[in-house]
């Protein structure tokens, strides 16, 4: 690859300055801080970044010696997707949770504590809320990620977080434009479809992001689906007639267009991220958002040197680039000016709440109490019990590196509870769980059961044999509860299997906010 010899003319620093790369390490690499000096405006963060607050705070701070604007992004919804305690699990419920709960006011604590803690560590823009109104049930990449089914309620959810998120001084990114809901595929793999009329889109993909905007939301995040109402022939990430059309001009949005990762094969395998990455600038997006699996500089001049080669083209022009560089930058000047909304650590005034807000330091624990619900007729458990998880392949936005379940909490409180994990290829994985369950009360903990038949069939059938089978439902629940216990977390975070452990042996904590 030949790469440009000159780093310091305009339209190499507005395409540097327009992407928002990732890296590999817990300190930032040379290489990245020497582009961050040259003029690139944004970097991403991923759980391989993290491994404490105190860490974190240093990566920060170190790539702010280099320039004090940077955004510093992280893809923090809570619940199932966090980087921030990717090792441990979320201390917040997720949206599905919240929208269970359906209290806005509590939404918007929860996201400003969110804020809080990512703006004390030095992230300032958020790759969250997802406003994706979560309509197709067999959906393998949003469910739990969503407030829920109904546009209305997404909406007001998505503007309470909005709200919550940036009044802590973190930039909000709304996401998926113009709405991931209703698809089967996940983006990661491959392109999604939605074929829905306009008046279907407009009645429930773009309420939510339509609040998103009213609210205030300073940036948003496209999606790689193909709309064929909308565009025919290019995805939403791609398109000047979705972004530019329908999102700026008809919607009115004047803030930052991020796009979604441009490895993500939606993309990468049908354009490949280069030549994805100019159509993306092209059709009205300000910033490419590329590293949860390319992490590495020749990535960054690859797409630098796209970009500029496109402007001498004329393929892109350069007014556009220029414009989307302008919007980066204008985002990077609201952050450093908020800055000062951060309370400083020990600002609070009363025992129990974050510093300087006055919401409860455990809010995502209250919100994941409020969210549970419990059904059936069974006793609570009150002596040691067998814990059997059966486990689905995650997707790639929630991973598989963070712990979830409730085992642990299960354990706290009842000593000598245990637990395995079983899978799709598990053999005879009933006769498995009596076996190892013994004479012990079973707990049956599942993730979107109604995605994954052998998950239905084995609890079943164990449900069969042993009646009194306590089940656990951590993702999108459905209408036809089974155990004679059945609790509903509404996501599966660490406090959610904490409000779990608690609603199942009848020692729930608090659940007010």
């Amino acid at each position: 690859m030949t790469t440009l010899t000159s780093t310091t003319d305009t339209v190499t620093r507005d395409a540097l300055a327009v992407l928002q790369p990732g890296f590999a390490g817990t300190t930032a690499p040379d290489w990245l801080l020497r582009r961050v000096g040259e003029g690139l405006s944004s970097v991403g963060l991923f759980g391989r970044n993290i491994e404490t607050p105190e860490q974190l705070s240093a990566l920060t701070a170190q790539l702010r010696a280099e320039r004090d604007d940077v955004l510093v992004a992280i893809d923090e919804e809570g619940g199932d997707v966090t980087r921030l305690e990717v090792r441990h699990g979320s201390s917040f419920p997720g949206n599905l949770a919240l929208g269970a709960v359906d209290d806005p006011g509590l939404t918007r604590a929860v996201a400003q504590e969110l804020g809080r803690r990512l703006a004390e560590c030095g992230v300032n823009l958020n790759w969250a809320p997802s406003a994706d109104v979560n309509s197709n049930p067999g959906n393998p990449v949003i469910g739990v990620r969503s407030f829920g089914a109904d546009p209305h309620l997404v909406a007001r959810h998505t503007a309470a977080y909005v709200e919550g998120l940036q009044a802590a001084g973190v930039a909000a990114c709304t996401k998926h434009f113009p709405g991931h809901g209703d698809t089967a595929v996940d983006s990661h793999h491959a392109l999604p479809r939605i074929d829905v009329d306009l008046d279907t889109l407009h009645a429930r993909e773009l309420v939510p992001f339509r609040a998103a905007i009213a609210a205030g939301s300073k940036s948003v995040m496209s999606a790689h689906i193909l709309l064929p109402a909308l565009d025919p022939d290019r995805p939403a990430t791609l398109s000047p007639r979705i972004l530019t059309g329908l999102l700026r001009e008809e919607l009115g949005y004047d803030g930052l267009i991020v796009t979604d990762g441009m490895e993500m094969q939606a993309i990468s395998s049908t354009y490949g991220i280069e030549r994805g990455s100019v159509l993306a600038i092209a059709a009205g997006a300000d910033a490419i958002c590329v590293g949860g699996g390319l992490d590495d500089e020749d990535t960054v001049l690859r797409l630098r040197d796209a970009l500029v080669a496109a402007v001498r083209t004329g393929e892109l022009p350069e007014e556009r680039l220029a414009d989307a560089a302008a919007r980066v930058r204008a985002l990077a000047s609201w952050t450093r000016r908020a800055r000062g909304a951060v309370p400083e650590p020990g600002a609070a005034t009363q025992e129990g709440t974050a510093p300087g807000t006055g919401i409860a330091s455990d809010i995502g624990l209250v919100a994941a109490r409020r969210a549970v619900q419990v059904s059936g007729t069974a006793e609570p458990l009150t002596e040691p019990a067998y814990v059997a998880a059966f486990t689905p392949v995650a997707n790639i936005a929630v991973g598989d590196e963070t712990p979830w379940g409730i085992a642990a909490e299960l354990a706290r409180i009842l000593p000598g509870t245990d637990t395995d994990t079983y899978n799709s290829e598990t053999e005879a994985p009933v006769t498995a769980v009596l076996d190892a369950a013994g004479d012990r009360r079973i707990v049956a903990v599942v993730r979107d059961a109604h995605r994954h038949p052998w998950m239905t069939d084995a609890v079943d059938a164990l449900i069969a044999e042993r009646p009194d089978t306590v089940v656990v439902e951590m993702g999108v629940p459905q209408e036809s509860p089974r155990g004679a216990l059945y609790v509903a977390t509404h996501g599966a975070a660490r406090v959610c299997g904490q409000a779990a452990a608690e609603a199942v042996t009848g020692s729930a904590g608090p659940s007010g906010a």
